[in-house]
Order: structure tokens, then C-alpha cells, then sequence
């Protein structure tokens, strides 16, 4: 059983385009299941993105502190202080 299944349901309410919704009845019988399930879809995608830009910010992080601890910082050598 995945995170986003579940045995209630909540309605909500969708603004969509009526010519849109008529001919997406001609391709599905339940829209409400299509639409939940790209959404699901959408949803599993986005966190998958945002996760791996998690992942590249901390790489960026440890990469630039490696370097800041190897060859020091440009600013030591005329700091004021």
C-alpha cells in the first residue's frame, strides 16, 4: 500500500475546461481515478526532483568545503582584521 492510498476519499473541487473534460470522457470512464492517479504520478516525480536537488546541494557543499580545506580562502591573505 503506497503513501497516497487510502480508504477515504476527500472531494475537492477542480476548475476545468468543460471541452477538456468532455473529450477525456470519450478516452477514461472515471476521471476522478485518472486524474488522482497523475497526480499521484506528478507527485512521486516533483519529490523524486526536489530530492536530487537535495542531493546536488549537499555534493555542492562538501565539494566547496573540501576545497576551502585544502587551499584555504582567497580573503585570508587580505583580511583587515
Amino acid at each position: 500500500m503506497s503513501a497516497f492510498e487510502s480508504t477515504t476519499k476527500k472531494p475537492v473541487n477542480l476548475s476545468l475546461s468543460e471541452a477538456l473534460v468532455q473529450e477525456s470522457r470519450a478516452y477514461c470512464g472515471n476521471l476522478s481515478a485518472k486524474v488522482e492517479e497523475m497526480l499521484q504520478a506528478y507527485v512521486v516525480s516533483e519529490r523524486q526532483a526536489r530530492q536530487q536537488h537535495r542531493e546536488q546541494a549537499q555534493w555542492a557543499v562538501a565539494e566547496w568545503n573540501a576545497l576551502h580545506d585544502a587551499s584555504g580562502s582567497y580573503a585570508d591573505g587580505h583580511s583587515t582584521l
